[in-house]
């Protein structure tokens, strides 16, 4: 039997103002969590733009991704059903937009919050993945990288239009 591996694409939001980084906070099997404002990269979409998308469904703001911090690997295993999943992750900085009129937090998030650096680090036992913290010290770093390092090519594009 042929099995391929293959890791969830995520894409998440490091927003940072006045010295304080937006996490929202969520309904996970694990109980509450806090989180970037992430999530999975949809059918035809570029990193960038499921980016800005996971931000607007999650904060209810606008999100213009204009850096990549990173790309990070992890793996999750969920002790309750013996779940393993390995996340592929494209984490940008960018600037935050306003609030869309009528825009609703997604399912599950219950709030945004704004955190200093060392609140994050005093609440890891809350985050919903190691990631959370180590997209933020690599922005407090100054980990930038252009956004044309990660290309998507037209065929993606191509998706939407054959997606019933």
């Amino acid at each position: 039997m042929n099995h391929r591996w293959k890791p969830s694409v995520t894409v998440a939001a490091i927003i940072e103002q006045g010295g304080r980084y937006l996490l929202v906070e969520e309904h996970t099997p694990e109980g509450l969590r806090l989180n970037n404002p992430a999530g999975h990269l949809d059918p035809g979409e570029s990193p960038e733009q499921g980016c800005a998308r996971e931000a607007l469904e999650e904060t209810t703001h606008t999100f213009e991704p204009d850096a990549l911090v990173g790309v990070y690997l992890s793996r999750f295993q969920r002790e309750a059903t013996d779940e393993d999943i390995t996340y592929l992750r494209f984490a940008f900085a960018g600037q935050l937009g306003p609030v869309v009129p009528g825009a609703r937090l997604d399912e599950g998030i219950v709030r945004t919050v704004w955190m200093t650096p060392d609140e994050v680090r005093a609440s890891t036992h809350r985050h919903r993945s190691p990631l959370v913290l180590r997209c933020m010290e690599d922005h407090l770093r100054g980990q930038r990288f252009a956004l044309d390092l990660v290309h998507t090519d037209p065929s993606v594009q191509q998706m939407q239009q054959v997606q019933p």
